[in-house]
């Protein structure tokens, strides 16, 4: 008897988004930062070897997300950050805080963002996600992994589109830094890293907002264990 096969699931990708998530990725890790400007769109829609029409679509929804400015005339620049999510990242930066302080906030703040990220993340954010996913290999130094960990989890509080949410999952990851150090210093800790990752994204896919918040809460979870027994 001839097995049945289920369709094959493929998520659609529109050229539009996957360049929106190429831009939005470059802004997030820091490699294009506010106040650079972009070239020209012409010139930009060449040497990505895309038509135009894409790379109107890709800007248009940079501009909506607030990650660039584009006036008529004077091209496209990223965004600086809002004045209030500034004014939040000074007011953080200058307190002494505790790591279980900061280990309790982001334990409250992540699970929260991984929920809003299900509920309104689009097609360019889970490609970003997924990209970052797929370099996370167990051939990934403790460095490369660390960095994949902390692009994952600043692409996954932009999905949420909340700038003072932005803020301070920057602030906690900045506070947590050297417990999640140690959680990638072994292949054991890397791997439970990019599993937890994996779940997360999955139910934010899935636009799961529950099941987002229920992946993180596990994945913060396994990382305070894993630092702890390093």
């Amino acid at each position: 008897m001839t097995a049945s096969i289920p369709p094959l699931r493929r998520r659609p990708r529109s050229v539009s988004a996957e360049v929106a998530a190429h831009l939005e990725g470059l802004i997030i890790s820091g490699e294009l930062r506010a106040g650079d400007k972009l070239p020209p769109e012409r010139e930009l829609a060449t040497t990505m070897n895309i038509s135009r029409s894409s790379l109107r679509q890709a800007m248009f929804e940079l501009e909506s997300k607030k990650l660039i400015e584009r006036r008529q005339g004077r091209g496209s620049t990223v965004t600086e950050t809002p004045p209030d999510a500034m004014e939040l990242a000074g007011n953080l930066s200058a307190l002494d805080v505790e790591l279980g302080n900061a280990t309790e906030l982001r334990d409250l703040v992540e699970p929260r963002i991984a929920h809003l990220a299900a509920v309104r993340a689009v097609e360019s954010n889970l490609l970003a996600l997924e990209e970052v996913l797929l370099h996370s290999t167990d051939g990934c130094t403790a460095a490369d992994s660390l960095r994949l960990d902390i692009e994952f989890h600043a692409l996954l509080a932009h999905a949420a589109q909340n700038p003072l949410l932005i803020t301070l999952s920057a602030m906690t990851t900045e506070w947590t830094r050297r417990t999640r150090t140690l959680s990638h210093r072994t292949r054991t800790g890397r791997r439970a890293s990019a599993r937890g990752h994996q779940s997360i994204f999955e139910a934010v896919a899935r636009h799961d907002g529950a099941a987002a918040a229920v992946a993180m809460e596990q994945h913060l979870r396994e990382v305070r264990e894993l630092s702890t027994n390093s």
